[in-house]
């Protein structure tokens, strides 16, 4: 293999994002061959690399996963949670979520060993979309609906206009371009509503569809081909 920039070693070995990988060289946490490392420097072929006492081991084939989330399970891959989404998958090869899905929520969740693509795909300015099913605890109003769409005071801001649907008295499917945190249960409890479940079911070209609680895929070439031109324009 040839040699690769060391901030692109530990993104392609699914560690961490480039950016986290810079941010650890420049802390002198990383070494290479026992020595520590400099920003910019790069890997010879065969060498060791360490993060603190953990072997980085080089990329294999990357990894790109639709993981059907369950409620209950965290989507994170801190070991020190005890239902976090990367045990519970258990795939063979180190993988990490691709932001996040609250404990109470399921449904679609990505997961890869490219840390490369992580903050490409979570940086809110690509205007990503995420589709979501809803279901609150009264019936909805023709008011309620307008504002979701048009947006809600959340978290010290105004959220950004979304897509709604009403699909049932008290269900609708809405498509979101950020992510903030519990987003869809902050808006809805503004406007008097509780969510009881929440389901998401598309991330950018990626689809739920039939999947079940705890099933897990790898990407479809066809997919895999959407999700990188997406974030090839991003970048234009």
């Amino acid at each position: 293999m040839d040699d690769r920039r060391l901030n692109k070693y530990l993104a392609d070995s699914g560690f961490c994002s480039r950016r986290e990988a810079d941010r650890l060289i420049a802390a002198g946490q990383v070494t290479i061959n026992g020595r520590v490392a400099i920003l910019g420097e790069r890997v010879p072929a065969g060498a060791t690399v360490l993060v603190g006492k953990q072997e980085i081991e080089p990329a294999g084939d990357k990894v790109y996963l639709a993981v059907y989330k369950p409620v209950g399970i965290v989507s994170t891959a801190d070991p020190r949670e005890k239902h976090n989404i990367v045990d519970y998958v258990g795939y063979p090869a180190r993988v990490y979520p691709i932001g996040r899905l609250d404990k109470d929520s399921e449904g679609l969740l990505l997961m890869t060993s490219d840390g490369d693509i992580v903050n490409r795909i979570l940086r809110h300015e690509g205007r990503h979309e995420k589709e979501y099913q809803v279901r609150v605890n009264k019936p909805l109003t023709m008011d309620f609906l307008h504002r979701m769409a048009t947006g809600v005071p959340v978290l010290g801001q105004t959220t950004l206009p979304a897509r709604l649907r009403q699909t049932g008295p008290d269900r609708f499917t809405i498509i979101l371009v950020q992510g903030l945190n519990r987003q869809i249960r902050r808006m809805c409890e503004s406007l008097g509503y509780e969510v009881l479940s929440l389901r998401r079911v598309r991330v950018l070209n990626i689809h739920l569809g039939r999947m079940r609680p705890g099933e897990w895929r790898q990407l479809g070439e066809r997919e895999l081909r959407g999700l990188m031109a997406a974030l090839a324009d991003e970048k234009k």
